[in-house]
C-alpha cells in the first residue's frame, strides 16, 4: 500500500500534555497520541498537524482502588510543525519537529481548582526515517521542555512537570498489500529532578521515576477511510524519590509509587480527496496503579504546508 504525502504525516512524535498522574507533576507525553502511521515519517516538506483532544480520570491508589480524592478533567489543543529534509543520515533523512500545546486543567483533589495556559514544549532535532516497500521505521529523541506552568505545594494549579525529560524513541509501521497495518511507538522517559518541590516534609528535590511506554495500532484501510484498534502501554521501570530517598509505602501508595497503565479503544482514519488526513480515537484505561484512571478522546488534523 503506497504511503500518501499526507496520511504519512502522522510521523512519531508527541504532544506535550497528557493525562495528569499520581506524581510531582504529569506526563509530559500524551500516551496513545501517534497510531496510525506512528512509524512513517512523511517525505521530504514541511507539514502541520493539530492535535484536539479531552482526558477525565479518577485517582488510584498503589492496588489499582479508587482513592477517596483525586479527579482531573483535561482538555488540550496542540500545534505541531515537521520538517523532514533532503539531507540524509545512514541512509535515511533527517528531519525535526517543535510541539507547543494548551491546556485547559480541572484538578479536584481535596478541593477543586482549575488553570489554562502554554503546556510543557516538546522538541526532536533529530528524526531519521527509512521506507522499504511494506515497512517504515524511525528513530528520535524528545526533548521535553519545563515551559508548563508549575505551583509549587498544589498540583491542581500546575500544568508543567518542571523538569526536563530525555526520550529516546523507535517507531515502525507495517502496511500490507491488502490493507492492513501494524504500528508501534517505543519510548523510554528519562527525567531530571524537579528542584522546587514543596511536599509534607518540606521545600526538596523530587525525581519520578524513568518509564517505559508505546504506543500502538492494529488496522484495516477500505478506500479512504480505516478502522481499527489503538491503544497504549506504560510501566514505571525506576522509583519516585524525594531528597534522594526512595519514596516510603504508606496507606495509599506503594513503595517507590511506580505507575503504571494499559489502555485500549477503537480509532477512525480518513483522508481526503485534497489530502486532509483525519484520525479519532478512544481510549479506555485499565490496570492502573498509582496514577489517574480514564478514558482519553484525541482527534487529529494533518495537512502538508
Amino acid at each position: 500500500m503506497k504511503i500518501s504525502k499526507i496520511a504519512a504525516a502522522v510521523a512519531l512524535g508527541a504532544l506535550a500534555i497528557g493525562g495528569a498522574h499520581a506524581k510531582d507533576g504529569g506526563d509530559q507525553y500524551p500516551n496513545g497520541a501517534e497510531t496510525w502511521l506512528g512509524g512513517a515519517v512523511p517525505p521530504p516538506g514541511n507539514y502541520f498537524i493539530n492535535y484536539f483532544g479531552y482526558y477525565g480520570g479518577e485517582l488510584r491508589d498503589g492496588d489499582g482502588n479508587k482513592a477517596p480524592s483525586g479527579e482531573v478533567d483535561a482538555w488540550f489543543n496542540a500545534f505541531r510543525f515537521v520538517h523532514t529534509s533532503e539531507h540524509k543520515i545512514l541512509g535515511g533523512n533527517w528531519g525535526w519537529h517543535v510541539i507547543v500545546p494548551l491546556v485547559h486543567q480541572k484538578v479536584d483533589l481535596f478541593g477543586s481548582k482549575s488553570v489554562n495556559g502554554v503546556g510543557d514544549i516538546t522538541i526532536d532535532p533529530f528524526i531519521v526515517s527509512w521506507h522499504s516497500k511494506n515497512w517504515h521505521w524511525a528513530i528520535g529523541l524528545d526533548i521535553n521542555l519545563p515551559t508548563g506552568r508549575y505551583k509549587e505545594g498544589d498540583a491542581r494549579q500546575s500544568i508543567g512537570a518542571n523538569y526536563w525529560s530525555y526520550e529516546p524513541l523507535f517507531a515502525f509501521t507495517y502496511m500490507g498489500d491488502t490493507g492492513w497495518e501494524v504500528s508501534a511507538k517505543l519510548m523510554y522517559n528519562i527525567k531530571t529532578k524537579n528542584k522546587d518541590y514543596d511536599g509534607p516534609a518540606g521545600v526538596g528535590s523530587y525525581a519520578s521515576g524513568d518509564e517505559f511506554h508505546m504506543d500502538y495500532l492494529v488496522g484495516k484501510r477500505i478506500g479512504p477511510w480505516g478502522v481499527g484498534l489503538s491503544g497504549y502501554y506504560l510501566k514505571q521501570t525506576t522509583d519516585d524519590e524525594i531528597n534522594g530517598q526512595k519514596v516510603a509505602a504508606n496507606a495509599f501508595w506503594s513503595e517507590g509509587r511506580r505507575g503504571q497503565v494499559f489502555a485500549i479503544g477503537p480509532t477512525v482514519s480518513y483522508t481526503t480527496k485534497g489530502g486532509v488526513h483525519l484520525t479519532a480515537q478512544w481510549n479506555h484505561e485499565t490496570k492502573v496503579e498509582n496514577r489517574f484512571e480514564g478514558d482519553k478522546f484525541v482527534v487529529k488534523l494533518i495537512m502538508p504546508l
